[in-house]
């Protein structure tokens, strides 16, 4: 008798996580890399991603003991705007290399839900570097920000690190509105802040060391009212994300999940404020887990068949049922 399994994939910006599993059950074994999939011209590239994942998807199904992937779910940061040719090529690949007749790719977004809410109404924020909300009635999906460092990513990493930067050369300057503490904290970690633009504008990674100094910012908002004012800043905007993806009606949760709210306290109290205010119809709670418990969830229901999730092609593509 053959025993069925699920490939779960998260492809996100540090690299490429894989957990193997039997529907049902805890994942029985996991890989990763830690090569982010590039994109190109094309968008997500599918051989780069095929490269990676394949090798790491037979030891983990190797490890696993299960006899076929009949199911497989994809994750990957970019996939609403850059997957066309993920949904044209992944598919395919996929059932020719691993014998999945069943798949659903999805943005990291969706998965990030997904991991911290499960098949709920809601509204999850996603912060790190970057910042992304994202929310479903169960009808359809509605996302905000996530427009990256120069256009958006309002009270994500970035977005504290470079207001806390901004701060410290005001206080540099002489100008209104400057933080010593920030100032000293900014010299700590770069130099002398006249020579920050030389080390910042050249670099391909700024949104990732302007989030650097994020931290820095947290450990100044004790005492320091300028640093305290930046995060609460922070979280008005991330409120404001998640009341423009979160359901008016009903009783929606509302989770947070990512890397930026390690920050702790100084983030989180005006946080919950500010989604208390703004959104007094919904109730908090704590993440359930990560995209990668995301794609397992969407793998599991997808594989007997109680997937309830919106599906739409640049959130949660579910590929129609390949061979018998």
């Amino acid at each position: 008798m053959t025993v069925p399994g699920y490939l779960a994939v998260d492809s996100g910006g540090s690299g490429l996580r894989v957990a193997v599993g039997v529907p049902g059950r805890a994942p029985a074994a996991q890989r990763e890399s830690r090569e982010p999939v590039r994109t190109g011209a094309r968008g997500i590239d599918p051989a780069h991603l095929l490269a990676q994942l394949l090798p790491l998807a037979r030891a983990a199904v190797a490890e696993a003991g299960v006899d076929e992937v009949d199911t497989a779910v994809v994750g990957a940061t970019g996939f609403a705007t850059l997957g066309d040719a993920l949904r044209a090529e992944l598919p395919g690949a996929l059932a020719r290399e691993l014998g999945a007749r069943r798949m659903a790719l999805a943005a990291d977004a969706v998965t990030a839900y997904v991991g911290a809410l499960g098949p709920r109404p809601g509204a999850v924020l996603a912060a790190g570097t970057g910042l992304i909300a994202v929310g479903t009635d169960l009808a359809r999906w509605r996302r905000a920000d996530g427009w990256g460092h120069l256009l958006g990513d309002c009270g994500s990493g970035a977005w504290i690190g470079r207001a806390g930067l901004e701060a410290a050369l005001r206080a540099h300057d002489g100008r209104e509105g400057g933080s010593a503490p920030l100032l000293a904290r900014a010299e700590e970690q770069f130099g002398p802040v006249r020579e920050l633009p030389g080390k910042l504008y050249p670099r391909t990674d700024r949104p990732a060391v302007l989030a650097s100094f994020a931290p820095g910012v947290a450990a100044c908002a004790a005492h320091d009212p300028v640093a305290a004012d930046i995060l609460r800043a922070a979280a008005r905007h991330m409120a404001d994300s998640a009341a423009a993806v979160c359901p008016p009606d009903g009783a929606p949760e509302v989770a947070l999940t990512g890397g930026l709210f390690r920050m702790g306290e100084p983030l989180l109290g005006p946080l919950r404020e500010e989604l208390a205010s703004g959104l007094p119809h919904a109730r908090q709670v704590p993440a359930e887990g990560d995209p990668l418990h995301g794609s397992v969830r969407l793998a599991t229901d997808l594989a007997t068949g109680r997937l309830t999730l919106p599906g739409e092609p640049a959130m949660l593509y579910v590929v129609p049922r390949q061979g018998g």
